[in-house]
């Protein structure tokens, strides 16, 4: 890795997408009186619209038509619209019931469950030093769920989901826009359709509990679509393994946001497990950083 690789707009635009993912508890707090599959149905049909909007201003547009005409790839988004949904789900319940230090846990342990599902899926293998990072990541989270007295259900749905999101993502090859786009197409009949229901059943939230919780559901269409704008922009730019490293600016501020904002527990018991799961996402990071200054060194060498 060489520092004219480090593209200074790439590094901006991942930090930025990281930065937005990080602070999302604080914007979603104030939605804590919304049930959360509301928040979700907003958040789909919202963020839906905004990417229409942005495709056409783009004028890419027609991508869509490309891919809704294509079975197998519309399967593979219908997969991973499932996929995402159930992660927001599970997201947004976290952070509006006071649970949003175990939230970054799962984020905190999302890289090293992909490093796992490499290994069961892809059969890959991984290296010494990655097999201790997965083994003291395993030995933080035994503590933690030791600690708390029962397994840490949210963060491992958050890991899980995101994880095969990401994979699944990955294995169809589309675009990071065009497919939101498609994956929101595709759940918004059910969001629009529980919308509905809400409105008939006399529990929306939209329009009838002030402006401010208004606006926030009509915004997070747009909290949804332009991190992932930004990170889309930042990752063809940047080192695979400068990427790996700013991933963990989210769950840190959403760590901080959990303690310092929102005053959940983090006593010295949990710190500790956290300081053993660090341990485990140092020798990760050190060992990406490192395999990629020696592909670098290799590169120029040829």
């Amino acid at each position: 890795m060489t520092a004219a690789r480090l593209s200074p707009r790439g590094l901006a635009a991942g930090s930025a997408a990281f930065l937005i993912w990080g602070l999302f508890p604080v914007y979603l707090h104030p939605l804590s009186g919304v049930p959360a599959v509301q928040i979700i149905a907003h958040r789909v049909a919202w963020s839906c619209l905004f990417l229409v909007i942005v495709l056409v201003a783009r004028g890419e547009l027609g991508r869509l038509s490309g891919t809704l005409v294509r079975p197998r790839l519309l399967a593979g988004l219908a997969t991973s619209a499932l996929l995402i949904s159930c992660n927001w789900l599970v997201y947004v319940w976290s952070v509006t019931h006071q649970h949003i230090v175990e939230s970054s846990l799962g984020y905190y342990i999302n890289p090293l469950v992909n490093v796992l599902l490499g290994v069961l899926v892809l059969r890959e293998r991984p290296n010494a030093l990655q097999w201790t990072a997965i083994a003291l990541a395993a030995a933080a989270v035994v503590y933690l769920a030791v600690e708390a007295g029962r397994p840490p259900w949210i963060a491992f749905a958050l890991a899980l989901s995101f994880s095969l999101y990401g994979f699944v993502r990955k294995v169809i090859s589309v675009d990071a826009l065009p497919g939101l786009a498609i994956e929101t197409l595709l759940l918004l009949p059910l969001a629009l359709g529980y919308l509905a229901w809400c409105e008939t059943a006399g529990v929306a939230a939209f329009g009838h509990t002030g402006a401010a919780t208004t606006a926030l559901l009509i915004g997070s269409g747009i909290v949804t679509a332009v991190p992932l704008f930004l990170f889309a922009y930042g990752a063809r730019l940047l080192p695979y393994s400068t990427v790996g490293v700013l991933q963990y600016i989210g769950p840190s501020l959403q760590l901080a946001c959990g303690v310092l904002f929102f005053g959940e527990s983090f006593g010295a018991q949990r710190a500790g497990g956290f300081a053993l799961l660090w341990a485990a996402l140092a020798l990760y990071a050190g060992d990406g950083l490192w395999r990629a200054h020696a592909a670098a060194r290799r590169s120029a060498r040829t």
